[in-house]
C-alpha cells in the first residue's frame, strides 16, 4: 500500500503534539494543537488510526480475504496490549530511576515507581487486566479495545454502513453510564478514554478510509457549502480556545461562547469535539490538500513523517520522553532558552528513535525479500563451484 506522506505527517505531529502536552515546564506546549482547536492530538491519532485501518482492511480483505483481515487486526490488539503492559513497566522504572537520581517529575505519578518495586507482580498483573492504565499511556487501553472490537464491526460497517452510523451514534449517547459499568481502579469506574463514546470518532475514520472513493467524488460535488461550514465550525472552534489571550473583552466573548456550546468533556468525546475535528480534517483533505502535501514534503514534514511511521516504537517513545523532558527541565533554570533546548532536544530523540526503529525494519524486509531470478542463478552457481 503507497504511504499517504501528509497522513504519515499529521500523525507524527499528533505524538509530538502529545509529548510536548505532557512536559509542564516545556515552552513549545504553548504551541500545540489544544492551544488552536477545541481538540487536541488525542482526537488527532484516534481518527488518523482508525482512517488507517480503513485503508488496510480494505487492501488485506481485498487480496487475501476475510479472515486474513479479521486476523491480522486481533494481533494487532495484541500487540497494542503488549506495548500498554510492558510500556507500563518500563515507565514505572524510568519515573523510580528518575526519582533515585534527586530528578522529581510531574508527568505522572510517582506511586507507580513504588509499585513496580514493592509488589512487581501485582503490578504487571493490574496492568495486564487493564484495571490499571497509567496516565499517559491510558489512550493505548482506549486502542486496545478499538482495534479488538474492529474485526467484529468492520465487516459490519462495510456491510451496513448507515445502519452502523446510527447504532455507533446511539452508543455514543449513552456512553457515560455503560463505561462506568466496567471495573477500574478509578473511583467513578471505566476507563479515562471513554471506548463508548471515541469509538464513534475511531470508526468515522475506518469509514473515512474504507469508502473514501465512494463518498468524495459526491462530496466533491457540494464542497462548496462542506467548506463554508468546516470554516466556520473550525474559527468558532479557535476562537474558543483563543479569545481569552485579548484580554477581560476576549474572555468574557470566550465564556459566551461556550456556554453555547455546552459542557465540551474529552474523556467521553463531547459533540463539538468530535463535530470541530470533522470540520477539520474536511478542510485538510480538500481545499487544503496542496498546501499540507507540500508541507509533508518538506524536510520539517518528512521527519514528523518519519515519526509518524514509528508505530508503537514511537508512541511509547514519546511517553518515555515526556516523564524524561519533564524531570530535565525541573532541573534546570526556568529560562525560555533552557526549556526550548529540552522540548528540541526530545523531538530529536523522538525522531532518531523512529527511525533506527523503521531502518531496521527496512532492512529486514529487503532481506527477506527475494532478489531477481537470474541473480539468485548465478549466486547458485558461484556456491557450487
Amino acid at each position: 500500500m503507497k504511504r499517504v506522506l501528509a497522513l504519515d505527517m499529521l500523525r507524527g505531529y499528533a505524538l509530538v503534539c502529545i509529548m510536548l502536552d505532557h512536559m509542564p515546564l516545556g515552552y513549545l506546549r504553548q504551541v500545540t494543537l489544544t492551544n488552536f482547536a477545541l481538540y487536541d492530538a488525542a482526537e488527532l491519532f484516534v481518527l488518523l488510526s482508525g482512517f488507517l485501518v480503513g485503508l488496510v482492511w480494505i487492501k488485506v480483505e481485498a487480496e487475501s480475504g476475510l479472515r486474513t483481515a479479521q486476523w491480522r487486526f486481533v494481533r494487532r490488539a495484541g500487540q497494542v496490549w503488549l506495548a500498554l503492559v510492558l510500556g507500563g513497566i518500563l515507565l514505572a522504572l524510568v519515573s523510580r530511576g528518575l526519582l533515585e537520581a534527586g530528578l522529581p517529575h510531574k508527568a505522572i505519578w510517582n506511586r507507580y515507581a513504588e509499585w513496580v518495586i514493592e509488589a512487581p507482580l501485582n503490578y504487571a498483573a493490574v496492568l495486564a487486566v487493564m484495571w490499571l492504565q497509567p496516565n499517559l499511556l491510558d489512550v493505548l487501553a482506549l486502542y486496545v479495545v478499538l482495534l479488538a472490537s474492529a474485526p467484529v464491526l468492520v465487516p459490519l460497517l462495510l456491510r451496513w454502513p448507515w445502519a452502523f452510523a446510527a447504532g455507533s451514534l446511539a452508543l455514543w449517547w449513552v456512553a457515560v453510564p455503560l463505561n462506568a459499568m466496567l471495573p477500574n481502579h478509578r473511583v467513578q469506574g471505566g476507563l479515562l478514554f471513554n471506548p463508548f463514546g471515541w469509538q464513534l470518532l475511531f470508526y468515522s475514520g475506518v469509514a473515512m478510509g474504507a469508502f473514501r472513493h465512494r463518498f468524495m467524488p459526491v462530496l466533491r460535488r457540494h464542497s462548496g457549502w462542506l467548506t463554508a461550514v468546516s470554516a466556520v465550525i473550525t474559527l468558532w472552534s479557535l476562537a474558543m480556545v483563543a479569545l481569552w489571550r485579548l484580554g477581560p473583552e476576549g474572555k468574557q466573548l470566550a465564556d459566551t461562547m461556550w456556554e453555547m456550546v455546552g459542557r465540551v468533556d474529552k474523556w467521553s468525546l463531547a459533540g463539538a469535539r468530535f463535530v470541530a475535528i470533522m470540520a477539520a480534517s474536511w478542510l485538510v483533505a480538500v481545499p487544503l490538500a496542496g498546501i499540507f502535501a507540500w508541507m509533508a514534503a518538506s524536510p520539517p514534514g518528512r521527519a514528523l513523517a518519519r515519526i509518524g511511521r514509528g508505530g508503537l516504537l514511537a508512541f511509547v517513545a514519546c511517553v518515555m520522553l515526556s516523564v524524561l523532558g519533564d524531570a530535565v527541565a525541573g532541573a534546570l533554570p526556568r529560562t525560555i532558552p533552557a526549556r526550548l533546548a529540552v522540548d528540541l532536544w526530545t523531538i530529536a530523540i523522538l525522531w532518531l528513535c523512529a527511525d533506527l526503529w523503521l531502518t531496521l525494519r527496512e532492512r529486514r524486509a529487503r532481506r527477506a525479500r527475494p532478489g531477481p531470478p537470474g541473480r539468485r542463478d548465478s549466486m547458485s552457481r558461484g556456491s557450487a563451484s
